[in-house]
Parts: structure tokens; C-alpha cells; sequence
């Protein structure tokens, strides 16, 4: 909820109101805990804050219960208690739903999402692919070809498309790009074949995601909260990380710089976040580590929700500012240790040991430390979340296809679209050689049938012409002995004028 200007997220035990800066929003966040332990809730109280002070929300919805944003919440006698504790009634607390648009990258419980291959980039994609470093660099190679013969690489078939066309011309592009092995494009051509089978293949298409319509605001002038339906999705992990990545990317490419402002320009929570960074490449952790560190002065804010902070590597941690760490659970000496690690990282507050608190929190209860004014760390407090406003659940399918079909950004994006591309380019060009080839070997038979019928020609001729000459030597000469001897000699003389000739001029 909003309070003072302020988004209030938790009341402590003895009645103080916890909130967060809006302005200090864009230095991240993190939200942790075991399972069961409430993040989910905090999450929603969050999201609905941005929402109601005009902030776009982009949410990973991976349980399937942050549909609920689209319906009111219902009330019962255990939100009646909360309600009456915290004093939200005095404060405007309301049971209410949010603007809310559904997306999905296999287009079935949500507004299709997809991306151009180009735009994914060999990087990202070659996270998806599951490649090793060779056949990762023999990826970049191929899109710097497809690149340099201005190629549009939009959907799988481009790619694999491409990597045909860079195997079959592999020796003409040795001495710019280097040695081009058949067997690591026949391996990357393997796991494209592979995401197809899996359903990657209807993320990449177009029309693509322009990432500027996310940043919408309703009649109301209430954040669009812009749920990306991941249930499915996180059956695949590197497509979900990896999209999420994607997503990081965009952002920071697209957005101009206006460094820090009085509210953030939208905020993403990503669920399950350890798979962000788990199986990576130092290329990509690097990467991530450097979009989360400057994506703030874009105005844009990232809270990352999982289980354990050390889920999250010590480069990216050290950017989330405002932290809310529910129960954790020790049961074994690693255990204790992430939880001493977890209770160190806040700023020591003398009325409660912080490690015995976190791993004695009940559901709903976290510890809390947010940003000041100057950025820096305020005292850690022990505290109770704020209930949601809105549903806490899972909404039903015809309800969730009434509001899809219902968001102005539907008739954009549910047809998918297949521009001239790589594909159809490539394939233009191997009709024309092929038609060039057959009209050469067209040419070539016909002028050898020229000149055989030449050659043949030149042999009638001179073989007329040697014969002559060579019966009347023989006559002459065969007339000596009578008339006998001057037919024979006639005869022998034509042949063998015939055969020396055409020897020497190999007719």
C-alpha cells in the first residue's frame, strides 16, 4: 500500500510502519526464504504498491498464483484479523483488482512473447543450446556472416538455414573468419533440431516484442502489472533464464539514461532467480553482473526472489539495496552457515540477534532492512508483511482468456508473422545457382555438340581432300603396271593419304 508518499510493506510488533522509498526502488531488491514462508505475498504487496503509484510490474509467474492480481481479494475471517492488526482500514485498505495483461512464450496462457533470433543474440543463445566454448564461438562466427551479407536471422529456420549455407561455403569464408569445422556446425544444427522439438521454436518469430509497450499505465493511471505465465516454462530452465536474461538486455539497450528519480520507470521481480546464474559461462555472469549494476540509471528496478541469498553471486548481491529475508532452515552445518551469512549481510540491530530471528520467522514474518534517503542501509527490523489487496490464488482459464483477448495488445501480437528472411533469401539463391548451373552445363553440352559436329566436319573434308590426292599419287604410280596396278595403286594411295593426314592433324 501507499502511505506518506511511501510504499508501505510491514508493521513491526509494536506498531511502526515499515516502507520503502519509491526513489530508492531503482537500487534493487531482494526477497528470500524457505518455501512456505511468504514470499509470494510480499511479492504481490510490492507489485500492487508500483501499480498503484503508475509503475509498470513485470512479474515471472512460476506457480501460477500471481494470476490472482486480476481479481479482487476475497475476505475471510483471517484477513479480517490482519486487516483490524495492522490498522489497514483507518489507511483505505481495499479488496480490489489490477490491470493486469497475460503473456507466454508458447502463446497458450498468455499473449504470445517472442524474440528474432538476431535480436537473442549468439551469447544468450548459446545458453539455450547447451553449447561448448568451440561450438559457441562457431555460433558467433555464423551470426558475424549472416551479419556482414546483411541476412535476417528471425526464426529457427533462418538459423539453421544459415548454418547450411556456412557449411556448404566453409572454404570461401576460412581466410576472413577462420576454420569453420562441419562437425560443430552438424552439433549446433542438432540442439536447434532439439529446441524445435521442445516448443523453443515458437519463441522466435515475429512480430517480436516491442518492450516499450510494456510500459503502460490503465484509464486509472495504475501500472500495467505484466505477468509472463512460466509454469510450463520452467520445465526448461535455460529457456526460462535465459529469456529473463533477454529481457535484462533489452532493457538496458533500449531505455535512455535519466538517473535517479522521485519513482522507477517500471520493476521486474524474477522468480526462482538462482537460475539466472546457475550453469553459466563467465562471459554471461559478467554480463548480468554489469546490466544489474548500471540498469539503475535507466530507472529501472529488479527484485530477485529465491530461496537463499547465496543463491545470488557476490557481485550481483552487492546491488540489491532493499532486502526482506523471511524464515530460513538450518539443518545442517551448510545450512548454518548460508544462515549466519544471510543474518551478516544486515545492519546489526541491537533489540534481536538477527541470526536466531531468521531461522525462527513464521510465515508472513521477515527480517527487513530498506534504503535511506542518502542510499545508505537503514537499522534491520523485525516485522509482519501487509496482506494483498487483490487474490491470492490462481484465476480460471475463461476468466484468464477474457482478459487476454481483452488487452488492446492483443490483435498486435497473436498472429505470428514470417517476413523475408534468411530462409527465403538463401533459398532464392540456391534456385538461381541451381538454374546458373544447369544453363552452364546446358552450354557446355551444347558447345561440345558444336564442336564434335565441327570436328566431324573438318574429318569429312580433309578426308575427302587427302583421299583425292592420295589415289591420284596411287594411280600414277600404279599406272606403271598396267591398269590393274593403277586401281590398287589408286586405292592404297587414298588410304594412306587419308591416315597420314589425319595424324598429323589429330582429326
Amino acid at each position: 500500500m501507499l502511505k506518506d508518499g511511501r510504499i508501505w510493506v510491514a508493521q513491526t510488533s509494536d506498531g511502526r510502519n515499515i516502507s520503502i522509498l519509491p526513489g530508492m526502488t531503482n537500487r534493487h531488491g531482494l526477497i528470500a526464504g524457505a518455501t512456505g514462508t511468504g514470499k509470494t505475498i510480499t511479492l504481490k504487496v510490492l507489485a500492487e504498491s508500483f501499480s498503484d503509484m503508475g509503475v509498470p510490474v513485470f512479474l515471472a509467474d512460476v506457480k501460477g498464483d500471481l494470476a490472482g492480481m486480476a481479481r479482487p481479494g476475497a475476505d475471510s475471517p483471517d484477513m479480517q484479523e490482519r486487516i483490524k492488526r495492522f490498522g489497514l482500514s483507518e489507511a483505505g485498505f481495499s479488496y480490489h483488482s489490477y490491470p493486469t495483461a497475460f503473456w507466454d512464450i508458447f502463446g497458450k496462457k498468455g499473449m504470445p512473447l517472442r524474440t528474432t533470433v538476431s535480436e537473442m543474440g549468439p551469447l544468450l543463445l548459446t545458453r539455450i543450446l547447451d553449447l561448448n566454448e568451440i561450438q559457441s564461438q562457431i555460433l558467433s562466427i555464423v551470426f558475424k556472416i549472416a551479419d556482414d551479407s546483411s541476412l535476417l536471422l528471425i526464426d529457427t529456420k533462418d538459423l539453421k538455414a544459415m548454418l547450411n549455407y556456412v557449411d556448404e561455403n566453409s572454404r570461401q569464408y576460412r581466410e576472413q573468419y577462420g576454420n569453420i569445422p562441419a562437425a560443430s556446425i552438424a552439433a549446433i544444427m542438432r540442439a536447434v533440431t532439439a529446441l524445435e522439438l521442445n516448443g523453443g521454436d515458437v519463441f522466435f518469430g515475429e512480430p517480436a516484442l516491442n518492450i516499450s509497450d510494456w510500459f503502460t499505465v490503465d484509464a486509472d493511471g495504475k501500472g500495467m502489472i505484466n505477468i509472463l505465465d512460466s509454469e510450463s516454462l520452467i520445465g526448461d530452465t535455460a529457456l526460462y533464464s535465459t529469456f529473463l536474461l533477454w529481457m535484462l538486455s533489452e532493457l538496458f539497450e533500449t531505455l535512455p539514461e535519466v538517473g535517479d528519480l522521485d519513482k522507477p520507470k517500471m520493476v521486474f521481480f524474477f522468480d526462482e532467480a538462482h537460475l539466472l546464474f546457475k550453469d553459466n559461462q563467465k562471459a554471461l555472469l559478467d554480463k548480468i553482473e554489469q546490466v544489474v549494476k548500471l540498469i539503475r540509471s535507466k530507472g529501472v528496478g529488479i527484485f530477485f526472489i529465491t530461496q537463499n541469498p547465496g543463491d545470488i553471486p557476490d557481485g550481483v548481491l552487492a546491488q540489491l539495496g532493499n532486502r526482506i529475508e523471511h524464515g530460513l532452515r538450518a539443518y545442517t552445518p551448510s545450512d548454518q552457515k548460508a544462515v549466519k551469512s544471510a543474518a551478516e549481510s544486515f545492519r546489526v540491530n541491537p533489540g534481536f540477534d538477527t541470526y536466531e530471528t531468521i531461522m525462527n520467522l513464521g510465515t508472513g514474518e521477515a527480517v527487513v532492512s530498506f534504503l535511506d534517503e542518502q542510499g545508505m542501509p537503514e537499522i534491520s527490523e523485525k516485522v509482519s508483511i501487509l496482506p494483498p489487496q487483490s487474490l491470492m490464488g490462481a484465476i480460471d482459464d475463461e476468466v484468464r482468456q477474457q482478459i487476454i483477448k481483452g488487452s488492446i495488445l492483443y490483435s498486435k501480437y497473436e498472429n505470428a508473422e514470417d517476413p523475408d528472411s534468411a530462409y527465403e533469401l538463401l533459398k532464392r539463391k540456391g534456385i538461381e545457382k541451381a538454374r546458373d548451373d544447369e544453363k552452364a552445363a546446358n552450354d557446355a553440352a551444347d558447345n561440345k555438340k558444336a564442336a564434335n559436329a565441327n570436328k566431324r566436319a573438318v574429318k569429312s573434308v580433309a578426308s575427302t581432300i587427302t583421299g583425292t590426292i592420295g589415289r591420284q599419287v596411287g594411280k600414277q604410280v600404279g599406272g606403271q603396271f598396267g591398269s590393274f596396278g593403277k586401281t590398287l595403286g589408286g586405292n592404297l594411295g587414298a588410304s594412306l593419304g587419308r591416315g597420314i593426314l589425319s595424324t598429323l592433324f589429330k582429326i
